[in-house]
């Protein structure tokens, strides 16, 4: 059996140094032997950044046998066709989040992958983090009893004044919900399970948008996605749990996901982290109280899901941030605003598996003891 996955990584932007910087110097079983970007340059620098010894054009990056697996960090619309491209060349693939931009091309990608019996993953992989780890160990042991419901609130104002290039995010692909949607509810599957129906209610409140940030101020841009988005969801347990994700709020004092239990309630950490904290209050209980949490990987550990995904490939086991989760996470965000538009429930076709939690008294870095 190797030792190591050789990964080719596509996406040589921002979000790519910390995966790269995870994958060479911190996780064990993966080496990176080529980069790719329709920017050439960018592809250089992260090479040269972390002595990657191959950088490809598009088609060599395919057809080079030593890639085994893709790491996929391209931008959203991009995720399909590359996902797609790796799978026809007999290579793995982790995609950034979302999984795809419609249920259709989610359901292509999985099919492909299932014909070629090669797997997939995607993020988010925060839910790997030693702070969602530790919710799900406590709903597991019944520390709040069962779950009853659950909220999960993302509140803001949006991009525009300090993302370098937002016109993105208010466009086809983008919005709160496919933006940051993904953390929320991959985080509330990995602890409660599937969801089985959805209702959503979604509106555009501001038609445009100016840009504050440089190098763009003053721009304006047309927004053709809804901005406001909020869900209902059912999950096959019984749970009922309330989403609502926002570019048009100034502020808010909610938070950003809680389980109630028979027993109990659970604040859960921002799932767009790794680390805590994580607190719980039963009944008599005055005051919240902050648990100890005993899983690791509690720091920005971006590349645990491709690492988990390598020893998946080496042992033949399920991955945990799977295609098959992320394809569910993706028909839910795509049920939500279905919903809106027909106004009617819709019921999911996709489900997914639980994933394992990690064995306790790993060291830095492994993942499987």
């Amino acid at each position: 059996m190797a030792e190591k996955v050789k990964a080719g990584v596509v996406g040589c932007g921002v979000i790519s140094e910390i995966y790269m910087q995870n994958l060479t110097n911190r996780f064990k079983n993966v080496e990176i032997v080529a980069t790719m970007d329709l920017i050439r340059e960018r592809a250089e620098n992260r090479a040269k950044q972390f002595n990657v010894p191959k950088v490809h054009d598009l088609e060599d990056f395919y057809k080079d046998p030593e890639i085994e697996l893709v790491v996929n960090l391209t931008t959203p619309q991009s995720h399909y066709d590359v996902d797609m491209r790796s799978l026809r060349a007999g290579k793995h693939v982790y995609s950034e989040k979302p999984f795809a931009l419609n249920k259709k091309d989610g359901d292509e990608i999985m099919a492909l992958a299932e014909s070629k019996n090669l797997i997939v993953g995607c993020a988010p992989e925060t839910f790997l983090g030693g702070g969602l780890q530790m919710c799900r160990k406590l709903i597991d042991e019944g520390w709040i009893g069962f779950p009853v419901a659950a909220t999960a609130f993302m509140m803001g104002h949006g991009h525009e004044s300090w993302h370098p290039d937002p016109g993105f995010y208010y466009d086809f692909g983008g919005g709160p919900m496919f933006d940051m949607g993904p953390y929320y509810l991959t985080a509330l599957v990995s602890m409660l399970g599937p969801v089985d129906k959805v209702a959503g209610a979604t509106k555009i409140t501001f038609p445009t948008r100016t840009i504050t940030s440089q190098p763009k101020y003053g721009e304006i841009v047309k927004v053709n996605v809804p901005t406001y988005v909020t869900g209902t969801l059912t999950f096959k347990s019984g749970v009922i749990a309330t989403i609502i994700t926002t570019f048009d709020v100034w502020d808010a004092q909610l938070p950003n996901i809680e389980i109630y239990g028979s027993e109990g309630s659970m604040k859960v950490p921002d799932p767009n982290t790794f680390g805590g904290p994580v607190l719980y209050k039963k009944p008599g209980m005055r005051e919240w109280k902050e648990i100890p949490i005993v899983f690791g990987h509690q720091e920005n550990s971006r590349g645990i899901g491709v690492s988990d995904m390598a020893c998946a490939i080496m042992s033949k086991r399920t991955h945990r941030a799977n295609g098959d989760m992320a394809n569910h996470v993706l028909e839910i965000m795509c049920a939500i605003h279905d919903s809106s538009d027909s106004d009617k429930i819709i019921k999911l076709d996709t489900s997914c598996e639980v994933p394992a939690l990690f064995p306790l008294g790993l060291m830095d870095g492994v993942l499987d003891k």
